[in-house]
């Protein structure tokens, strides 16, 4: 079986991990390179995967993950040693993959991907470009493990920051309309809990209606209109919207989103 070295035991570090144990893979080839020593304990007294440092685990890995702050990614990849056909899959945000392929060995394949924060839930978006070392069979390899915790889907690299406005990001923007229907509900008299629950069940309904297959995604505007009756009640709250400049709003914040994507690549040689 395939051995996986994840560099950062973080939140999306474990919640890999933790999808891949769920999805059956061998804990025993599981590797987690994490700094913090109780956390790293703790990973392994949950999961029963193997905690162990960079060098061992680059040594190791067929697939070598990696998911620490971007700051610290070129440290991380530049002590990766020659000498082992290996794919690397990086997680951190803004990084390019010609940064990425000069920090590793020559040659080295390599697999940018952009996740949200739903893999912890086992409902993530992956976005996944390949490097220009990585063949078919090197991206096919990152779809199975990313497969263990959501989606996934390859775009070319100069997407990448538009996907990262969307799905990268995407996740934000809806727990900020879900805060701000809970305050409006809180306004009107309800009691917070119960606006809370009634807002974050609909989200989750909402979203399930979305990405229902059975007949293929629906379109957002036709499930819009299925709730809209003519001179209803959900028209008048949605003329209320358009009027306040809410698809503008969220076409500068994406917009706004994709520009500082392409600023911190750039940062990067990008």
């Amino acid at each position: 079986m395939t051995t996986v070295a994840v560099l950062g035991g973080g939140r999306i570090g474990e919640a890999l991990l933790g999808g891949l144990v769920a999805a059956g893979h061998d804990p025993a080839s599981l590797l987690v390179v994490e700094r913090d020593t109780p956390r790293a304990d703790d990973l392994v007294a949950r999961l029963g995967i193997v905690a162990t440092d960079a060098g061992d685990a680059a040594g190791r890995a067929d697939v070598l993950v990696v998911a620490v702050k971007p700051q610290d990614v070129r440290g991380v990849l530049e002590a990766v040693p020659a000498g082992r056909d290996r794919i690397v899959v990086s997680l951190a945000a803004g990084i390019p993959t010609a940064a990425l392929e000069g920090w590793l060995p020559a040659g080295t394949p390599v697999v940018r991907v952009m996740p949200n924060t739903p893999m912890l839930v086992g409902r993530a978006m992956c976005v996944l470009s390949p490097g220009a070392h990585a063949d078919d069979a090197a991206v096919g390899t990152a779809e199975t493990l990313l497969g263990a915790v959501g989606a996934t889907v390859r775009v070319p690299e100069a997407q990448q920051d538009a996907a990262t406005a969307l799905s990268g990001s995407g996740p934000a923007y809806l727990f900020l309309v879900a805060e701000a229907m809970i305050e409006a509900g809180v306004a009107l008299g309800l009691p917070r809990p119960v606006a809370t629950q009634l807002v974050s069940a609909t989200v989750d309904g909402a979203g399930g209606l979305l990405t229902d297959d059975t007949d293929g995604p629906a379109h957002p505007g036709l499930l819009r209109e299925a709730v809209t009756s003519p001179g209803g009640t959900t028209a008048a709250a949605l003329r209320v919207l358009e009027a306040h400049g809410l698809r503008a709003a969220f076409a500068d914040a994406v917009e706004s989103c994709r520009d500082a994507s392409r600023a911190l690549g750039a940062a990067y040689g990008g």
